[in-house]
Parts: C-alpha cells; sequence; structure tokens
C-alpha cells in the first residue's frame, strides 16, 4: 500500500525527537593554587590586623563581645568573599567552578559522612584529651569565650557560626578553591583529598589540635570526594560541629567550662 501523500490529514504524526538536555556551561577557569594562596593571606591578614587593632585599644577589649565575634567571624567571612570573587572574576562562578550545590544526594552523602566523622571525632578527641591533657584539650574558640559569659543573642549567633555558617565558608575556601586548584594541576582525586585533609588541619593554626583536626577533615574530605560536589562536604562538616558548637553555646552562657 502506497504511503499518503504529503499534506495527507490521515497521516499519521511523526514521532517526536526526545529533548536535547541544555549542554553544561564550561567547567575550565583561570584561577589555580595562587588563588588560594591569595585567599589564605586575605585570611591571616586581616586576622593579624583585628589583632592589632585589639590591642591598640588596651587589654580589656580582648574579653568584650564584639571582639570574640568579630575576631572569630569576619577573617573567614573576608577570605570566603575573596573566594567568591575570585570565581565570579577569573571564573564562572561559584556553582560551576567549586561544585556548590543541595540537592538529595548531597544531604544523603554528607549525613552518612558526617555521622561517621562525629562518631571518629568523639573516639580521637578522648584519645588527644588523654594524650596532651585536660588542661590543654581546648580550642582557640573555647579558651577565648571560657570565663566569659555572653549575651543569649550573642551565644546563639556564636553557636550557629560554629555550627552552620563557619563550615559552609570553610568549604568553599578548602573544599573548594583548594580542591579546584589541585585539580587544574593534574592531581589525582585521592592526592587532592589528602592534600586538602592536611592544609585544612594545619591553616587552623592550633599546632596542638592539628592532629585532631586531621581526624575530623578526613570524613568531610571524603564526603566531597564521593560525592563530587561541595554540598555534600558541607552538610558533613556542619553536623560533625554540631557537639563543638554546642559545647561553645553552653560555654558562653556560663553553664559549663572549657
Amino acid at each position: 500500500m502506497a504511503p499518503p501523500p504529503p499534506g495527507d490529514p490521515t497521516a499519521a504524526p511523526a514521532a517526536e525527537s526526545p529533548p536535547v538536555p541544555a549542554a553544561e556551561p564550561a567547567r575550565d577557569h583561570k584561577w589555580g593554587f595562587g588563588a588560594f594562596l591569595f585567599v589564605f593571606a586575605v585570611f591571616v591578614m586581616s586576622a593579624v590586623t583585628i589583632n592589632a587593632v585589639i590591642g591598640l585599644a588596651g587589654p580589656d577589649s580582648t574579653d568584650s563581645v564584639a571582639v570574640i565575634l568579630i575576631g572569630t567571624m569576619v577573617p573567614t567571612a573576608l577570605a570566603t568573599l575573596a573566594t567568591l570573587l575570585v570565581t565570579w572574576i577569573r571564573g564562572n562562578g561559584p556553582k560551576i567552578d567549586l561544585r556548590l550545590s543541595y540537592n538529595r544526594d548531597d544531604l544523603r552523602v554528607g549525613l552518612k559522612f558526617g555521622l561517621i566523622g562525629l562518631v571518629c571525632t568523639t573516639v580521637a578527641a578522648a584519645i588527644w584529651t588523654r594524650v596532651v591533657g585536660e588542661e590543654n584539650a581546648t580550642s582557640s574558640l573555647g579558651t577565648l569565650v571560657d570565663n566569659q559569659t555572653m549575651p543569649v543573642v550573642a551565644a546563639v549567633a556564636l553557636f550557629l557560626y560554629v555550627w552552620l555558617v563557619g563550615p559552609f565558608m570553610e568549604e568553599i575556601i578548602y573544599r573548594g578553591l583548594l580542591w579546584g586548584a589541585l585539580e587544574r594541576l593534574q592531581w589525582g582525586r585521592w592526592a587532592v583529598f589528602a592534600l586538602t585533609t592536611v592544609i585544612f588541619a594545619v591553616s587552623h593554626l592550633e599546632p596542638l589540635r592539628t592532629s585532631l583536626l586531621l581526624v575530623i577533615g578526613v570524613p568531610i574530605g571524603l564526603a566531597r570526594l564521593f560525592s563530587g560536589r561541595l554540598g555534600a562536604s558541607v552538610v558533613a562538616h556542619q553536623v560533625n560541629n554540631f557537639t563543638p558548637a554546642l559545647a561553645v553555646l553552653l560555654i558562653s552562657l556560663g553553664v559549663m567550662h572549657s
């Protein structure tokens, strides 16, 4: 039987081709390890400047609530802003360059590695405390807020920073910018994971806690490694930071001592 002529209303409609997904934006960028060094310099210089200003203000100012909040939050916030500017000016923005995303898989992977990290950190912290002694088993932030009762609003702000905001900013810097810089150097994924974990621990500038920070950084880095995205490591970091954030809250409210 001959096919119906073109334009015949009895002809069957042609099958529609499946939609073609939009091409992903280019993932190449013009920033590298030098960008991380620049961002880390912003962090260090801002911290030094704040400490210098506090020193000029006199010894009594070191215990003020404003100084604690500014000294804790501002250097990391400025470094994070510098990171975002680098990706906007020299790359494709943080979503592409830093693999910054939040979806159900990120949440699932982040929760899994975060809970694993919480268990590992608890065990490691107990061992670390026995090694360094009770009197030395604290963080610089814990020492800063110890015996310094803060207003509830300030204490809650510090709690939210340590639990949620701080981890988000640190992940942008270390497992976003630094991770991407090392990938651009064509390092293997496990080498990138190892080096970012070490730099994350060392760059906190707390030599006594470096070994503990290495343990903390491993599951967070694994979340980034296995998901391929920053959202998972952010969630893992936030889960892992809940316990220390709660401790900071209780210390700053005068409920417990570090």
